[in-house]
């Protein structure tokens, strides 16, 4: 997502959620084509590393730029050996089905995936299902899929799914996990998914979710699917959206979150974000992970103390299912953008905060 329209007060969430999931729900108002019964999923002590991750969407556009990276030394690098010493295993990558410039389409995720393997890390993808930024304000059907039947979307959502993560394979890249949807706080390709508008558009965004599961054990069958919430200091709002995807009856295996504190609140928000991972792992039954972190980039020495913090408390929770944290595109700087909330300074060299990663 962009920062600027993920960031959503409670009010405003509950304001635009208002009154809704009255009455029954409904059952089986859609045909979907390629659901299979949904299966009881329990958290499990995590067997995996611990990710310590960096979503760097931005870079091959920032190479193409111009730009440089810069270790701490002030030497020039590749941005994936700079993350690479800094501690960085796994790399998180967002996926747009046809975006008007380029930019994070499949033929760029590619790219940037084999790079992150090359490297020797993990590989995340973040299906937004749009064209351009998708997160809580924002979830636009993409342009092609834009007047599909809701059926004909779960179909075109699923054939793109495969195309994209066949591709990766393709390339030799096998995701260790797979966001399906990018921060669905009130659902994804509104309006058919959209939670707010009602109980059946609800049971739609589950479909999606199970439709999106489905593409990708269907390709890579050990990948982890991620549902991904904003706020993840808010248990109210994650015990509402993940109350009707159990009720409808979605798949996924992992609670993904972001968190966006400010210098003054980062130490409540990691509080309160803890209380909810355990939450939901006792709720739901799912290992969690933080999606996305950040904090301005001004506030260097303060995000470490902030990172450092968050990293031990998601190792802190219960059973070990807490999976790892990525950071939101460390590598802007500059104001790349408008962004402000990057980890590497003016110059093009990481800041402090990114010494959180060191292990």
């Amino acid at each position: 997502m962009k920062k600027i329209s993920g960031i959503l007060t409670i009010s405003a969430f509950c304001l635009c959620f208002g009154c809704q999931k009255e009455g029954s729900k409904s059952t089986n108002v859609i045909a979907v084509k390629n659901l299979s019964s949904t299966a009881k999923t329990y958290a499990t002590t995590a067997t995996t590393s611990f990710a310590y991750g960096s979503d760097v969407s931005w870079v091959t556009q920032m190479e193409a730029s111009n730009l440089k990276f810069y270790n701490s030394s002030g030497s020039a690098q590749d941005l994936f050996t700079i993350l690479k010493g800094l501690g960085i295993n796994a790399i998180r990558l967002r996926a747009w089905v046809n975006p008007s410039a380029g930019w994070c389409n499949t033929a760029d995720v590619v790219a940037k995936a084999k790079r992150a393997v090359a490297a020797g890390m993990s590989v995340m993808i973040d299906f937004h299902y749009s064209d351009t930024w998708a997160d809580p304000g924002d979830q636009t059907k993409p342009a092609a899929w834009a007047s599909e039947s809701t059926s004909n979307l779960y179909t075109s959502e699923y054939n793109y799914t495969i195309s994209t993560l066949n591709s990766l394979k393709s390339a030799g890249v096998t995701p260790t996990w797979v966001q399906v949807g990018n921060e669905t706080n009130d659902g994804m390709m509104w309006q058919d998914g959209r939670i707010s508008v009602g109980s059946t558009n609800a049971l739609q965004f589950t479909y999606m979710v199970n439709t999106g599961y489905n593409a990708v054990k269907s390709v890579f069958p050990n990948a982890k699917v991620i549902v991904h919430i904003a706020n993840g200091y808010d248990n109210a709002d994650f015990e509402y959206i993940f109350d009707i995807l159990k009720a409808d009856g979605a798949k996924y295996d992992v609670i993904g979150m972001s968190l966006y504190p400010t210098s003054s609140n980062w130490s409540t928000y990691n509080t309160e974000c803890l209380a909810n991972m355990n939450d939901m792992v006792s709720r739901y039954g799912k290992q969690v992970m933080i999606c996305e972190a950040g904090m301005s980039e001004a506030d260097a020495s303060t995000c470490e103390s902030f990172l450092s913090d968050l990293i031990t408390k998601v190792k802190s929770v219960s059973g070990g299912n807490g999976l790892g944290v990525f950071y939101w595109e460390p590598e802007a700087y500059n104001n790349w953008q408008g962004y402000t909330m990057g980890a590497f300074d003016p110059t093009g060299k990481p800041t402090v905060a990114m010494n959180a990663f060191a292990h």
